[in-house]
């Protein structure tokens, strides 16, 4: 999915930004967006041997009762499998999962007769459902896989379960936040049956782009991997930063030495 002309994406200029998203002076025309930070450091971590996982928001035997989710943001795990290991097969109900490959190679097979390999730039949808039964495993026998496994609830339950794969390349999200999965599947992208729209970018230095957050939503900025600057503001992998009001404004997001970010656009 390399013809970014088809993407929806935001760059500093469509969010007014005086700065063009490839760097330069300028000041945002906007407001910006009120923003606190969840550290990766606080999140909660599960070590099995084989997995060890951190966890943003509550899950398993990880509870806090203060980091339950955001908003339809349910789960955001993120996972290491060992070369060779993964989960077995079992089910989830009325849960739109997607999974976000960062290192390695992903395996899936479920109930509805799906078997696919999910790699680095691939998003995959896993509509759960009136019910699904899947498997993921590390698709290599030498390579640990490192991906992130994100829950969202669904705005309809007791839908027909569905599975949905997209490829998105470095070109695609170089230096902007591209949509990458969303309720209409515009531009594109993955269809989730969720209120969200998802979008996936690359930073490096002297790249910047700004969001802009509409009144009555709130976004979830979730930095992948690497380092990037958020408001001003430098961010390691696994740090998050969130907005805590619904008054909208702009998010800037710029390069700082190399990293990948996902923001959500929520209710």
């Amino acid at each position: 999915m390399s013809d970014t002309t088809q993407r929806e994406v935001w760059t500093a200029a469509e969010a007014g930004v005086a700065a063009a998203s490839t760097g330069g002076a300028g000041a945002e025309t906007t407001r910006a967006a009120s923003l606190e930070v969840r550290a990766a450091g606080d999140r909660g971590l599960a070590d099995h041997g084989w997995l060890r996982s951190r966890h943003t928001f509550s899950f398993a035997s990880y509870y806090d009762p203060a980091w339950m989710g955001f908003s339809n943001l349910r789960v955001i795990n993120d996972d290491r499998v060992d070369a060779g290991e993964g989960f077995p097969t079992h089910p989830h109900r009325d849960m739109e999962i997607l999974s976000y490959v960062l290192e390695g190679a992903l395996e899936h097979k479920d109930s509805m007769g799906t078997g696919s390999v999910i790699r680095p730039g691939d998003v995959q949808r896993t509509s759960a459902g009136t019910g699904v039964r899947h498997s993921e495993y590390n698709g290599s026998r030498e390579e640990p896989v490192h991906f992130l496994q994100i829950w969202l609830l669904p705005h309809t339950q007791g839908i027909a379960p569905g599975y949905e794969q997209k490829a998105f390349t470095e070109a695609d999200k170089r230096g902007k936040l591209t949509l990458v999965a969303s309720r209409d599947g515009r531009g594109g992208s993955l269809t989730v049956h969720s209120d969200v729209s998802l979008y996936a970018g690359l930073f490096a230095d002297g790249e910047r782009a700004s969001f802009e957050v509409s009144p009555g939503r709130r976004a979830w900025l979730h930095v992948a991997s690497g380092t990037v600057k958020v408001g001003g503001r430098r961010l390691e992998a696994g740090d998050a930063t969130f907005t805590t009001d619904d008054r909208g404004g702009a998010i800037v997001v710029e390069g700082d030495g190399a990293g990948e970010v996902l923001l959500f656009d929520l209710p």
